[in-house]
């Protein structure tokens, strides 16, 4: 398949919908959001990565953890060039955890997404926030997150809300585990050769699929939220995944009129009952 690079420029702006600001810059930005509401930033060793974790500074022990998965971030710098840095310019998947309804919550980076220097994290290449963003040691170093955050707060279930490419990892994760109860997406890329190919970009070949996982995940309860406007995740994407399910009786897509991909999620969340 030939590269279109302004597609990928398109895409990558709808991912990020950012101004352009430092690595440094975005991390204190995301550190002032949680500290807002009394949440503190923490990072979490698994294998192979270092995750960045934001979860309430004081915890109290609870049956069902909801976690939050950040999407891609930061992923092009411009229509050639992958960013040298994927931290999140608008970290919606952070802003959704901070106004979570009720219940305990802690929210899930991506790989070397909030690492100050990365040149000392030799891990963090380009290709984990490009075409190896959903590999296999990405969602095995994320379960592990999983584990641990389940630990900290006395969990026995999870509930999954994965944004944007997030709902990928969160999709990718619950086919894997037997202690998640709801999986909830908020325009999730679900399947990647689909988006890919409806973009014309070159297809995300070291990563995994959630569409693939479809016998592990069709039994999981599951609502998809996705924007009406959204030019990145269109519906029909979204719509089709749960289509080929053998049964989509515990499975719905919920398109929010007028909502576009990344702007503004958190302040209808509250509103969206999940």
């Amino acid at each position: 398949m030939k590269i279109n690079y302004f597609a990928i420029w398109i895409v990558s702006l709808c991912l990020s919908a950012c101004s352009y600001t430092s690595p440094i810059t975005r991390q204190i930005n995301a550190d002032h959001l949680a500290i807002s509401e009394e949440w503190q930033r923490e990072i979490l060793n698994t294998t192979p990565f270092e995750l960045v974790s934001y979860m309430p500074a004081k915890i109290t022990s609870n049956a069902v953890l909801t976690v939050y998965i950040e999407g891609d971030g930061f992923a092009w710098q411009n229509s050639r060039r992958p960013s040298s840095d994927p931290t999140p310019h608008n970290p919606v998947a952070l802003k959704l955890a901070l106004e979570h309804p009720n219940g305990a919550a802690a929210y899930l980076a991506r790989p070397c997404q909030y690492h100050a220097d990365l040149d000392r994290t030799p891990l963090c290449r380009q290709l984990y926030w490009t075409d190896k963003r959903y590999a296999p040691e990405v969602i095995v170093a994320s379960e592990h997150a999983l584990t641990q955050l389940k630990e900290r707060f006395n969990a026995s279930k999870l509930i999954l809300v994965g944004y944007s490419g997030g709902g990928a990892v969160a999709a990718l994760l619950a086919a894997r585990r037997d202690d998640v109860i709801k999986l909830v997406t908020v325009a999730g890329n679900l399947n990647h050769q689909a988006w890919t190919e409806f973009h014309n970009i070159n297809p995300l070949n070291g990563s995994l699929n959630p569409v693939d996982f479809q016998e592990q995940l069709q039994d999981i309860p599951q609502i998809h939220f996705v924007g009406e406007d959204d030019k990145n995740i269109p519906p029909k994407l979204v719509q089709n995944f749960i289509a080929s399910y053998d049964s989509d009786e515990l499975a719905n897509v919920i398109v929010v009129p007028k909502q576009s991909h990344s702007c503004c999620w958190q302040d209808i969340w509250q509103s969206l009952h999940y």
